[in-house]
C-alpha cells in the first residue's frame, strides 16, 4: 500500500452483475441501441446521462480529453457545442477525429464512439445558441476558453460588460457552435462477474452497413 494515500487503491473493486449484453439482444443499428440504452440511463436517474469524456488528439500528436454535454443524437451523428478556438477546436481544425465515451455507472454500462468530426450548419447553431439561458449566451461571448486568465475577477468582469452591452438578446459569437462525430465504430460494455464483462462492437463498412462483432473483455 502506497504509505502516502489513505486508501488501498490495489483492492478497491467492485464486482458487476446487474445485466448481461449478447449479440442477439442488441439493435441492428447502433443508434437504435444507443437511445435504448440512454433511455435507460435516463429512467435509472443516472448523474447527467448525457455528459460524454470527448477525446482528441492535437498536431503535436498529444491527446486530451474533456467531459462535454451530448445534445443531438440521430443517423448522421452525435452533436455538441463549444467555443471553436478552444484547445479542441484547434486539435479538430488539425486532426478531425474524436473518440467519446459515456459511462452509465447506475447501469454498469459504457458506450465508446468513434469517428470523423465535423461542424454542423450555421443554422443548426443558432437555433441551439437561442434555446440556451441568456446568462450562458452571454458567457459564451466572453469566455476565451482554454486561454490563461490573471483572475477570475477578469472573467466576471468582462461578463458584466458584456451583459451590459449584448442585451436581452445576443446574437451567436462567430466563434461558438456545433459538432458532429459521424461514427464508424460504436461499442457497447455491460459489465460481468469475474471481469467477463460483454462487449459488442459495431463497425461500419464500406457499403454503409454495420457490423456486429462480440470483443473478449
Amino acid at each position: 500500500m502506497d504509505k502516502s494515500s489513505p486508501h488501498d487503491l490495489a483492492q478497491m473493486r467492485k464486482s458487476y452483475e446487474l445485466a448481461e449484453l449478447d449479440e442477439a439482444q442488441v439493435a441492428p443499428e447502433p443508434i437504435d441501441q444507443f437511445h435504448r440504452w440512454f433511455d435507460e440511463a435516463v429512467r435509472a436517474k443516472a448523474l447527467e446521462p448525457n455528459a460524454m469524456t470527448v477525446a482528441t488528439v492535437g498536431a503535436d500528436g498529444r491527446p486530451s480529453t474533456r467531459v462535454l454535454l451530448l445534445k443531438g443524437a440521430d443517423a448522421q451523428g452525435l452533436v455538441w457545442f463549444t467555443n471553436y478556438e478552444s484547445r479542441k477546436g484547434h486539435d479538430l481544425a488539425a486532426n478531425p477525429f474524436a473518440a467519446m465515451q459515456f459511462f452509465w455507472g447506475e447501469l454498469e454500462r459504457v458506450v465508446r464512439i468513434e469517428g470523423r468530426v465535423e461542424r454542423v450548419s450555421d443554422q443548426e447553431s443558432d437555433a441551439y445558441y437561442g434555446s440556451r439561458p441568456l446568462g450562458s449566451r452571454i458567457g459564451a461571448w466572453v469566455s476565451p476558453q482554454s486561454r490563461v486568465l490573471s483572475s477570475r475577477s477578469e472573467l466576471e468582469a468582462a461578463w458584466a460588460r458584456q451583459q451590459a452591452a449584448l442585451g436581452d438578446d445576443p446574437p451567436r459569437p462567430p466563434h461558438w457552435g456545433g459538432y458532429r462525430l459521424v461514427p464508424d465504430r460504436w461499442e457497447f460494455w455491460q459489465g460481468r462477474p469475474s471481469r467477463l464483462h460483454d462487449r459488442i462492437v459495431y463497425q461500419r463498412l464500406a457499403d454503409g452497413t454495420w457490423q456486429r462483432q462480440r470483443l473478449a473483455p
